[in-house]
């Protein structure tokens, strides 16, 4: 009975240990990515000029950062983006199964010593901070740290009373297979990847090989056979979770699939040689397995890009010729350019491709006010009406839009943010807001245009002359707004802005005294001139709500 509780409360404390080192590894990627993430992002974006330096930005980029999902992420975002071609996205995915060999070697230090005795200061320091504001997100980091340390400590511990290396029962479980049988590597590898799909987690499958190998109960050989299909287990998620994305979103996470079971391809053919000489490059002994599986995790990798990295062409017609282009029955209105649901997102990753999506938007309603200025010179009846159809359903579109970015943005919301990110999405909520406002303002001028087309009255070409200056004016704003909106919020002033506002504002009340003048003196009838004021009142308030949205881009 005691022996049945013994197990009992060391099963309970693995999969605690697992909990807190499953969230530790969260917690310091999440903070490392509020830290580290923008100036991350323009390195991606930038940095990629061949194939050997988007490797090495994969490596940099995913090593800060700590997971080589948001690497994938952030990639597939340019690359929809057309910032980056599906060849440099390769090579970036390649540096970040090299980058992401870090995580093994920050687990072998928490075996390789009893990392508790410095935990607990760290807890502290990292309290004093997360409660100073401005260090927050530095205090976060740091006890993530603390809690991915404190889960090894205890894991180890665990194992070491466990005594598995002792246990007649594990011993002969493993001893059953043969470490030099083909068959028990295929085995091992296969239960890797199953684990890592099973816990989402390659961290916590590598710490429980490592635990598993530093006991002495399991051979090195099944230990890298496990290592081995974790890498391939943390490819299929991904892949799963790619399958209701983008083509290239799809190509992007099967490239890294490509590359990974390509790899254990040839591993398995030189296996036994090349851990043989893993193992006498670190040194024999149980205590160095951990540090053995470091080191072939990052052999393996680095020398899987090395053969690889020469052939991103080859691969990506290999990538295409499998993941064909969706077919598009029908284009619909509404459609997302950057804002992938099917892609694990991370937070701070997220926020960019909202921004990016808030961009696009914003073209979209310019591209509406040009479809209402041509219809301010439209007189047949045929052509106007299919015209104004296509600006009614855009009107709807922007509708949408709206309701789509903000759905995105409250799921964002809803994760831990830095409070510059909180800040950003709040003024991103205000921007979508106002550019709906924008569009429906172009289908309220569309409206007023096909009443004074049905009503048969006649503005004359005075009065479409100055509509169209006015039209001038908005469209001006309109493109300004598009600047600050793709651009870097501490580049830009609101100086051009306000000029165009008092441009419009000026010019509107010019037009409203010329237009009672023109009634009293009977130039045209108080109908048509009514219709002409709505439109110039109109046109003011669309250049309001332009001034409103990059007020909350700028964040005044």
């Amino acid at each position: 009975m005691g022996n049945d509780q013994d197990y009992l409360k060391a099963a309970l404390q693995l999969l605690g240990s697992l909990g807190l080192l499953i969230y530790g590894m969260r917690m310091m990627s999440e903070s490392l990515q509020k830290l580290a993430g923008p100036s991350l992002r323009h390195v991606l974006a930038r940095m990629t000029t061949n194939r050997v330096t988007g490797m090495l930005t994969g490596v940099g980029v995913t090593a800060a950062v700590q997971s080589s999902t948001a690497t994938t992420v952030m990639t597939v975002s340019f690359v929809n983006a057309g910032l980056l071609t599906l060849a440099q996205a390769i090579s970036i995915i390649m540096g970040a199964n090299i980058g992401t060999t870090l995580t093994a070697w920050i687990m072998s230090a928490g075996f390789s010593f009893n990392v508790t005795d410095i935990v607990f200061p760290v807890f502290i320091i990292a309290l004093i901070l997360i409660y100073r504001k401005r260090q927050r997100t530095t205090g976060e980091f740091l006890f993530g740290i603390a809690i991915l340390f404190l889960g090894l400590g205890t894991l180890r511990q665990t194992g070491m009373d466990m005594h598995l290396g002792e246990n007649p029962a594990v011993l002969n479980f493993f001893a059953s297979f043969d470490p030099n049988s083909f068959g028990t590597t295929l085995l091992f590898l296969l239960m890797g990847g199953v684990l890592t799909m099973c816990v989402q987690s390659s961290a916590a499958v590598m710490a429980i090989t490592m635990i598993l190998c530093s006991s002495g109960a399991l051979p090195i050989y099944q230990g890298i056979a496990l290592v081995m299909g974790e890498n391939i287990g943390t490819t299929v998620t991904s892949n799963v979770a790619a399958l209701s994305a983008s083509t290239q979103a799809r190509r992007a996470a099967f490239a890294h699939m490509f590359f990974n079971i390509f790899g254990v391809c040839w591993m398995l053919i030189v296996f036994h040689p090349f851990v043989d000489a893993v193992c006498n490059m670190v040194g024999g002994g149980t205590e160095n397995l951990s540090v053995v599986l470091a080191t072939f995790h990052t052999c393996f990798n680095l020398a899987n890009t090395f053969i690889l990295i020469w052939f991103v062409p080859q691969i990506e017609r290999i990538v295409c010729f499998v993941i064909r282009e969706k077919p598009e029955p029908e284009k619909s209105g509404l459609h997302m350019q950057y804002i992938e649901s099917g892609l694990m997102q991370t937070p701070e990753i997220a926020v960019l491709q909202a921004q990016k999506e808030t961009a696009a938007f914003g073209k979209r309603v310019q591209e509406m006010f040009g479809m209402v200025v041509h219809l301010l010179n439209v007189s047949d009846e045929q052509t106007f009406g299919e015209l104004f159809k296509r600006i009614e359903q855009e009107e709807d579109t922007t509708d949408k839009i709206e309701i789509e970015i903000a759905n995105y943005l409250q799921q964002v919301g809803e994760n831990r943010l830095s409070d510059e990110t909180k800040e950003k999405v709040r003024r991103m909520m205000r921007e979508i807001d106002e550019l709906e406002s924008i569009g429906d303002m172009n289908y309220k001028l569309a409206r007023t245009m096909e009443h004074r087309l049905r009503n048969k009255l006649e503005f004359g070409s005075g009065l479409n002359t100055k509509l169209k200056e006015m039209m001038a004016l908005a469209d001006k704003a309109l493109t300004q707004m598009n600047v600050v909106m793709e651009g870097q919020a501490e580049d830009i002033s609101m100086d051009k802005t306000r000029e165009i506002e008092t441009e419009i504002n000026q010019m509107r009340q010019t037009l409203k005294d010329e237009n009672i003048t023109a009634v009293n003196n009977h130039m045209y009838n108080y109908a048509v001139g009514t219709l002409y004021t709505d439109m110039v009142n109109d046109l003011e308030k669309l250049g309001d709500y332009v001034v409103n949205v990059v007020e909350a881009r700028i964040g005044q």
